[in-house]
């Protein structure tokens, strides 16, 4: 789920193509190349949770229309229990530049007895932000658009990858942060909202970590959806380690299972 951006020819655009990103950017020091985060996926069934499948999410260095970027990829699969209620086979693929622009995304997603693609390629001229957007739909039709913002635009993951190097230090408990989040067919009205610190103990382990705990909301219809709320370490790496899913069909959870690749101490795990 990614799209392209082009590599200019000469360097006077070139640089001034990196100007007009930059603005769409944040410093990263989150992550690095070569970090993999593995996820227990678990659904409230009949008040019961039950561990329904897993994810994976990986970042490592690439190369994007020649130069390089973050390419990072997050597969989610259910397993047969979950098959029995809601098929799930999602895979997100996402470039940015490494000042984390968002340059291409792409969702493959399985989701119940329907299938289809999401595709967004950004551009920046002139220091906006275009979209060419594709969707391929259930019946294997394509739709493409282009849309044109003054603003940044952002997917599913590049917002994630930028969230994870906010300095919460900076924020006051309640503050909201606009997010606009676009995919294929249209943007939507979201942000995050800061609720402060919380210490986590991931279940069935030992496992306790200070925990920034933010909350992804959308307005649709004129009412405001909570769609996930985050738990991530507090310390530098920011990582989430616990995320509730509020969907249609009920509520989900995931917790995190493992890690490697990390880019700074995990200071915030408590012994």
């Amino acid at each position: 789920m990614m799209k392209t951006r082009i590599l200019m020819i000469s360097i006077l655009a070139f640089l001034a193509s990196g100007s007009m990103s930059a603005q769409c950017g944040i410093k990263n020091t989150a992550f690095k190349s070569g970090e993999f985060l593995f996820y227990d996926l678990y659904f409230n069934w009949k008040f019961v949770w039950v561990k329904v499948g897993s994810a994976g999410m990986s970042t490592v260095m690439s190369l994007y229309d020649g130069r390089q970027a973050y390419r990072t990829s997050l597969v989610t699969r259910g397993n047969n229990k979950l098959d029995k209620f809601f098929t799930m086979r999602d895979t997100l693929l996402s470039y940015c530049d490494t000042d984390l622009s968002p340059l291409y995304f792409r969702k493959g997603a399985r989701e119940g007895d329907r299938y289809y693609v999401d595709e967004l390629w950004y551009s920046y001229p002139q220091g906006n932000c275009h979209l060419k957007q594709h969707r391929i739909n259930n019946d294997g039709t394509h739709k493409w658009q282009e849309s044109k913002y003054q603003n940044c635009i952002y997917d599913m993951m590049s917002i994630f990858l930028r969230a994870r190097n906010f300095d919460a230090s900076k924020m006051k408990k309640g503050e909201n942060i606009p997010m606009p989040v676009s995919d294929a067919r249209h943007l939507s009205n979201s942000w995050l909202k800061y609720r402060g610190k919380e210490t986590f103990k991931i279940e069935g382990t030992n496992e306790k970590y200070r925990c920034l705990v933010f909350s992804f909301i959308e307005r649709e219809d004129g009412k405001n959806h909570e769609l996930i709320r985050f738990f991530v370490t507090d310390d530098a790496n920011h990582i989430p380690v616990r995320l509730d899913m509020f969907l249609s069909f009920g509520s989900a959870k995931a917790f995190l299972k493992s890690y490697k690749g990390i880019r700074n101490p995990m200071t915030s795990r408590l012994k």
